[in-house]
């Protein structure tokens, strides 16, 4: 059994807060300039002139790429033959309090949702999904993400005989919906499966994928390549001012479902889709 101190997972989680906030990871970067390279109206063009030129300034001079430093979700893998030297919830929420004062990110979470929605000051709590792994190791991933793009994003309660089709006509309308509020070129994260919490889950899960890996069910990858041309046809465009690339890439994830359903969450990310992992 291995001992890890939860300093270093507090550590490991402020300097994650930071950086995702800060840098672009190499996956996006090489969207974004796709995209740039495919982009045919002159307006659309000039956005990404300004993203590229905003996430350059936002590296060198280590100031946050977006004014909406966002929500901190974690996703943390633990592996079994870990014990960990005091309290796992409580290292990780450290972390984002440390990385979103050391880095003087904006925080943006109140302490409730209705009424009384005074601001923690901290940016803390974060939202934490823990999985249990094989190993000896405690990976996180930590995935800032803003409310303009999560604002737009939906659930769908579809019928196993919805298929496919009912997964391709879900997605498409909550882009359409979703169109220049979401920040666009988006990133669109779908979870198919579970149930209603587990598909949402699933959804922000696949945000976090690098944008280079497909699915590995030839299906599912199938459906993400067609979905990625149906929705650059939408016209959206890089700010929502027409264009060609409206969206950059789109993750799918399953998991297995219950006979008399197929839930379905999209989960739109702005062109940033900001995460970064650290291994323990």
């Amino acid at each position: 059994m291995r001992i890890v101190d939860p300093n270093l997972i507090t550590e490991a989680v402020r300097e994650m807060c930071i950086e995702a906030n800060m840098k672009l990871s190499p996956d996006m970067q090489k969207r974004i300039e796709e995209g740039a390279a495919r982009e045919e109206s002159p307006v659309g063009q000039s956005v990404f002139s300004q993203l590229m030129k905003n996430m350059q300034i936002a590296e060198e001079k280590q100031i946050a790429i977006c004014q909406d430093t966002g929500m901190a979700i974690c996703f943390v893998k633990i592996g079994t033959d870990v014990h960990v030297d005091g309290n796992i919830e409580e290292a990780i929420t450290e972390g984002i309090r440390q990385g979103y004062a050391d880095g003087y990110l904006r925080k943006s979470i109140v302490r409730q949702p209705v009424v009384d929605r005074v601001n923690t000051g901290d940016n803390t709590p974060g939202v934490i999904h823990y999985s249990f792994v094989p190993g000896d190791q405690i990976e996180i991933t930590v995935a800032p993400k803003g409310f303009g793009s999560e604002n737009m994003s939906r659930i769908y309660m579809l019928k196993p005989a919805d298929g496919l089709a009912g997964i391709r006509d879900a997605a498409i309308e909550t882009v359409k919906l979703a169109g220049p509020n979401a920040c666009p070129p988006m990133v669109v994260g779908i979870g198919v499966g579970g149930n209603f919490e587990k598909c949402a889950e699933l959804a922000k899960l696949a945000l976090t994928r690098d944008t280079d890996v497909h699915s590995d069910i030839p299906y599912i990858r199938d459906l993400e390549e067609k979905l990625l041309t149906e929705m650059n046809k939408l016209g959206i465009g890089p700010a929502g001012l027409g264009g060609r690339v409206s969206v950059l890439a789109v993750n799918i994830e399953t998991y297995p479902t219950h006979i008399a359903g197929m839930p379905v969450a999209i989960n739109i990310c702005c062109h940033v889709n900001r995460h970064a992992r650290r291994v323990i």
